[in-house]
């Protein structure tokens, strides 16, 4: 049965703040046991705190992070240069998955550059295969965006058949996309899910009052982009098809996810994200 999870990125400040061992704890503590890691430093200490945390809290990791550039201090791990690592940490934590949580920004040069990146990542997810674990993509609303005639998301499906799918409803909705269409598209290879809502704000006071004093660039400025990242059922999208689809479609992982809280406890986030799910009928999936 396919699980719900957190993306730890998501209380990232908190590992800084408290520790590895202390963010686990409270999580599986909240009934948030199944972990997605990235952007946390896979330190020998953290590395050790997160395997402790399989036996004394029952933490599950369902997947991992990697980089398809160069190792880069304080960034994902390096599938390039640090290959061997990173399978080493998937074996010390029962983890059989990992994801790239983006292409390399060069890659997004020009349509050769996405080229070579799908050939890397195609020879990568082919070489962890051996290894018997499964290289996914995460993508976010870039890749919705076409260059000779094809969007980027077809470039990466066609180009790097052995990369499973990372779908992130949030940047789906960002791209000007439907998240169930596109989970139904990009099935039977979705492999993992990333869930977080697509909020809509009004201009703060302070934009609206420069705005009738003459001053006009802040209001600019939000109009272009007036999305948050949001708590589950706090924003616009529709969770239950959402999450059917993603089922659906093969997922093996759906992890709540959520880039910013504006200043709100991210443990507090998340925990609302878990009760809109359990509200929804998703609590045996917890």
């Amino acid at each position: 049965m396919a699980r719900i999870g957190v993306q730890l990125m998501t209380v990232r400040e908190k590992v800084t703040e408290l520790g590895v061992a202390e963010v686990l704890r409270r999580l599986a503590a909240a009934g948030l046991p199944v972990i997605e890691v990235s952007q946390v430093a896979m330190t020998e200490e953290n590395v050790a705190a997160m395997v402790r945390a399989r036996g004394e809290h029952g933490v599950e990791f369902g997947a991992l992070s990697g980089t398809m550039e160069a190792a880069r201090p304080g960034a994902n791990p390096s599938l390039v240069e640090e290959y061997d690592d990173v399978v080493a940490q998937c074996r010390s934590l029962g983890a059989s998955r990992v994801r790239i949580g983006m292409m390399p920004l060069t890659a997004m040069r020009d349509l050769d550059s996405i080229l070579a990146f799908c050939r890397a990542a195609e020879e990568t997810a082919q070489r962890l295969a051996e290894d018997g674990i499964q290289l996914s993509y995460h993508h976010h609303h870039v890749e919705f965006a076409r260059i000779g005639g094809r969007q980027v998301m077809d470039l990466i499906n066609d180009e790097a058949p052995s990369l499973a799918w990372e779908i992130d409803v949030h940047w789906v909705a960002r791209g000007g996309a439907d998240p169930v269409r596109t989970l139904q598209r990009f099935a039977p290879r979705v492999d993992l899910v990333h869930l977080k809502d697509f909020r809509l704000t009004l201009p703060p006071a302070e934009v609206i009052d420069a705005a009738a004093a003459g001053d006009r660039e802040a209001f600019g400025q939000f109009w272009g982009n007036p999305v948050q990242f949001a708590e589950v059922g706090s924003g616009n999208l529709e969770w239950g098809p959402i999450v059917e689809a993603g089922i659906a479609a093969g997922a093996e992982y759906l992890f709540i996810e959520q880039d910013s809280t504006y200043g709100r406890d991210p443990f507090e986030a998340l925990a609302a994200s878990r009760a809109a799910l359990v509200e929804l009928g998703y609590a045996s999936m917890l």
